[in-house]
């Protein structure tokens, strides 16, 4: 071999020996991250799909709500005051704010904030302006939804700061995770059901991963970026005395001290209407005043983001007491760039299949999470056996089938329990947090010592799939709702959540079928193992 092409072969071993050192690194850093972090990623992920169809899952779990679709034009001057009027009950506002109707939620929402202390959140009939009923839940919007970025952990920020770190190492984890599969595109069309489970665990999860992944990166890095005032607040600390000051310099808002000075309110459509003619004639989205029936009191009208993506909401503010415009400024690029990927985060704008597409790739990231958890605790438990396995697997499943069992538990308890009941919502909420430290317990009891794997993943199968199955029964028992009339009065938003419900409870019950088949196959394999070890031990004790 000449020399030339022994430099050239050793140049390329040493090569490959740097390309395995640093597949080995991103190997050990994607599998603690999965280790350590997945348990929060599933929540934020699993939640944020639901969040996708949040509003749908309002009007099931709120039947006060489902109303016919939105009127397309209110009398605002009229409803609006109605709304607030009946909510305030007569006491003295520091602020209140309402959210037009619209495609997704065809009533309004009343907010009040007390002079002295406290405040309220009612629904009100758009075309009267008559509050609702109490609906008794917090329903997807107020409890799934924020459980999806700050686990309702709000105390110091704690649960907006678990969640930033889990989405920053999701950064992390999808860029090691490509150095990890050098075959990436190859991976994409191997899967293989019928092969050992860790095998197909690991098809699985390079499958979703690769299948979602330019989602997965964009969906966590705009998560990041909303919230960049908690998790990066040096700049803003260093440069503002008040965080309001910074607000509304970067979404060019208006604020003023009242004056002190009692006066009327002037009328709120032909403020709508001027804004409205800046924005292009596109609609309104929310009214909102500061220090109503003061001199100073503040005006701010909503542009509507339902056709386009940026959440920019291109606010006009006005003085309350005579309607004259006071403030409407663009974002600045910053900003603008901002709320653009505050936009594609939150597919706040109306396209129903890229709505259909972001919850399933959602959910792709949940299998995608869910896998490499399994993956990981079947391969401990085939190297070191019964250590520390149980405690990991209460985890694992708390974080996987048990996160699904007390969502569906919440929903059907939100069909069971008594409009009447005090504190509904809260009860509501708390049986969310047991269902779930349960599903945890079961797992770790049902994985007794010498037991198989997968038993607590079947039987918690079993249960999503009762769950699921009964949910749209008890909806319409309990309103009359079923799903062939919801279809036929196109109420298709309880329609659709039925249907996922049905379509959960069925894949449910294929899984735990096939963890059976696959627990009875490790089973005999196991059994055959064992008694070929015994004969090997008996002829050689005769011999």
């Amino acid at each position: 071999m000449t020399r030339p092409a022994r430099n050239n072969k050793a140049r390329a071993q040493k090569a490959d020996a740097h390309a395995g050192g640093l597949r080995q690194a991103m190997t050990w850093a994607h599998t603690w991250i999965g280790v350590l972090l997945g348990g929060v990623l599933m929540v934020a992920f699993f939640m944020g799909s639901v969040a996708v169809f949040d509003r749908e899952v309002d009007r099931w779990m709120m039947p006060a709500t489902r109303l016919d679709a939105a009127p397309p034009t209110i009398d605002i001057d009229t409803v609006v005051p109605r709304a607030v009027a009946a909510l305030a009950s007569g006491k003295p506002l520091r602020e209140w704010a309402v959210t037009l109707p619209e495609q997704r939620t065809p009533v309004m929402i009343a907010r009040v904030r007390y002079a002295a202390a406290g405040g309220q959140i009612r629904l009100a009939d758009p075309r009267s302006g008559e509050l609702l009923p109490d609906v008794g839940t917090l329903g997807a919007s107020s409890f799934f939804y924020p459980l999806h970025y700050n686990l309702h952990l709000r105390a110091w920020n704690i649960g907006y700061w678990l969640v930033g770190l889990a989405a920053m190492a999701m950064l992390a984890a999808i860029v090691s995770g490509v150095i990890i599969h050098v075959r990436i595109f190859r991976d994409f069309f191997t899967f293989r059901p019928r092969k050992q489970l860790q095998r197909s665990l690991l098809d699985l999860h390079n499958l979703t991963g690769v299948l979602a992944l330019p989602f997965h990166a964009v969906i966590t890095f705009s998560g990041v970026c909303i919230v960049y005032m908690i998790l990066m607040p040096a700049g803003i600390s260093a440069l503002y005395q008040q965080p309001n000051t910074f607000y509304d310099q970067a979404l060019s808002g208006y604020s003023r001290p009242p004056a002190g000075v009692a006066a009327p309110m002037a009328a709120l459509g032909p403020m709508v209407e001027t804004a409205r003619a800046r924005w292009g004639g596109a609609a309104p989205a929310a009214i909102r005043v500061w220090n109503p029936g003061d001199a100073n009191a503040v005006v701010k009208v909503s542009r509507s983001v339902g056709d386009r993506v940026s959440l920019a909401d291109d606010a006009a503010y006005f003085d309350g007491a005579t309607g004259a415009l006071l403030h409407h400024v663009p974002l600045q690029p910053a900003a603008t760039t901002q709320r653009f990927l505050t936009g594609m985060h939150f597919i706040a704008f109306d396209h129903w299949p890229l709505r259909w597409l972001y919850f399933l790739a959602g959910l792709a990231g949940c299998v995608l999470i869910a896998t490499g958890q399994l993956y990981w605790l079947d391969k401990r438990h085939a190297r070191h056996g019964e250590k520390g396995v149980r405690l990991a697997a209460a985890v694992t499943a708390g974080t996987t089938t048990g996160l699904v069992i007390a969502t569906l538990a919440m929903m059907v308890a939100n069909r069971l329990l008594p409009m009447t009941l005090p504190s509904r919502e809260f009860i509501e909420a708390g049986l969310f947090f047991l269902v779930w430290l349960t599903t945890a317990i079961h797992a770790r009891v049902a994985m007794r010592p010498g037991s198989r794997t997968l038993v607590p993943w079947r039987q918690q199968c079993l249960a999503i799939a009762a769950l699921a199955l009964a949910a749209p029964v008890l909806n319409g028992l309990s309103t009359g709702d079923w799903l062939p009339l919801a279809l036929t009065r196109g109420h298709l938003a309880l329609a659709g959540v039925d249907i996922v419900l049905l379509l959960t409870g069925g894949l449910a019950l294929a899984s735990a079928r096939r963890l059976r088949r696959v627990d009875a196959a490790r089973q005999a394999r196991t059994a055959a193992a064992s008694s070929q070890a015994l004969e090997e031990m008996d002829r050689a004790n005769h011999a």
